[in-house]
């Protein structure tokens, strides 16, 4: 794995996930308990196709229960869960837990988490209530990982791996674990598997030097997303060629601002929901330890277009805001609603570049798709779709 990237002439370390973590100790202890093979090193094949090459440490091994330890190592990344201990045990037996993981291609085994970890106890994640907050990428990663091991030996016995952190409920209060509803502990994470450095600085200086190259070249159009997810949409929907946009992550202000420096004629914005709403009441870096607000704005939104108490109520209870879009869904409010959100949005936009560039805003949600967008954004479209 590449240990270092280059931001704006910066370099920071890549670290690894959680889950990573959690897939070497539970390959680890796999192959001490099944083949006898003690290992201090684990190469993991992450999802994003790299190798990360994880230090494990034995922490106890017995006839039926091995246990490995591997310590969390976030890089240059500030994250809270830099230098945790992820433990992992694997043990035969038929003694599964009712809110344990069953793994679909190995039958044998069965995933759950231990002391550390949270339990899931509010609708909306990806973990049905009651079960450990592992989620779906690091879940896999950890039955491949041991499912590797077994089917090496031909080990089709019952597997309990089990996943703790000795200091994840401690570590869970500094997180927004508790608000949504994860009581105990952490979250075993990680979609790519590596934690690629995200210095706050260097973000928003690679952000300007992006909006400077393209228009050094001649470039007045741009396309701008907050993550991948808003990137695929851009690809699949727009048709647009990916090579020219820009990720701004949390720092729409920032990026509007250095649009306007630079002299960008068209601007257009497209992501997801859980970002793009806040937004509408101003806060334009969305980071989740700066402001949150996505349930006052729904629900505020939903009692203007005629929701009563009861309903806004519901609102803003939910963790998520595609909660908050089946809400507005069962009441017929979430074109109307949506409408309305959006029209905050241009406001607030319009006040932040005044009229020096045109821009167009486009939101969506993973389980509703397109939701809508700002007025003027199809002239935006036309406009890109000609650079």
């Amino acid at each position: 794995m590449e240990e270092f990237v280059v931001k704006n002439k910066k370099k920071l370390r890549y670290g690894i996930t959680t889950g990573t973590c959690a897939a070497a100790g539970a390959e680890a202890a796999t192959a001490l308990l099944i083949l006898n093979i003690k290992k201090d090193i684990i190469n993991v094949i992450t999802p994003k196709g790299t190798v990360a090459e994880v230090p494990v440490k034995l922490c106890s091994e017995g006839k039926n229960k091995t246990e490995y330890m591997v310590i969390k190592d976030s890089g240059d990344d500030p994250d809270v869960t830099n230098n945790a201990e992820i433990h992992v045990s694997v043990e035969i037996t038929d003694n599964i837990p009712e809110k344990a993981f069953k793994s679909d291609e190995y039958p044998n085994l069965y995933l759950d988490g231990g002391f550390g970890v949270g339990r899931v106890t509010k609708k909306g994640l990806e973990q049905n209530i009651g079960y450990a907050a592992i989620n779906t990428v690091p879940r896999s990663m950890i039955f491949k990982a041991v499912g590797q091991v077994c089917s090496i030996s031909e080990f089709n016995e019952n597997l309990l791996i089990t996943v703790s952190v000795p200091k994840g409920r401690e570590l869970a209060e500094k997180t927004f674990n508790p608000r949504l509803g994860i009581e105990g502990g952490i979250s075993i994470l990680g979609t790519s598997g590596i934690i690629e450095p995200m210095s706050e600085r260097a973000i928003i200086d690679t952000i300007e030097t992006e909006i400077k190259q393209l228009t050094a070249l001649g470039r007045e159009s741009i396309v701008v997303t907050p993550g991948n997810y808003g990137r695929g949409y851009v690809s699949d929907y727009l048709k647009h060629d990916l090579s020219e946009s820009i990720k701004c992550s949390n720092y729409i202000g920032e990026t509007l601002d250095m649009a306007v420096f630079y002299g960008v004629k068209n601007f257009l914005l497209v992501g997801n929901a859980g970002k793009l709403v806040k937004t509408a009441a101003g806060i334009m870096n969305t980071h989740s330890k700066v402001a949150d607000g996505r349930g006052e704005i729904f629900a505020l939104h939903s009692m203007l277009r005629g929701a009563d108490r009861k309903t806004a109520t519901e609102i803003m209870e939910c963790i998520n805001t595609d909660e908050m879009l089946e809400i507005l869904e069962r009441e017929k409010l979430r074109e109307a609603v949506t409408e309305s959100i959006l029209k905050k949005v241009k406001e607030h936009f319009r006040l932040r570049v005044g009229n020096s560039m045109k821009f167009g805003v486009m939101m969506f949600s993973e389980k509703f798709g397109f939701l809508g967008q700002t007025e003027g954004t199809e002239e935006v479209i036309e406009n890109i779709r000609r650079m």
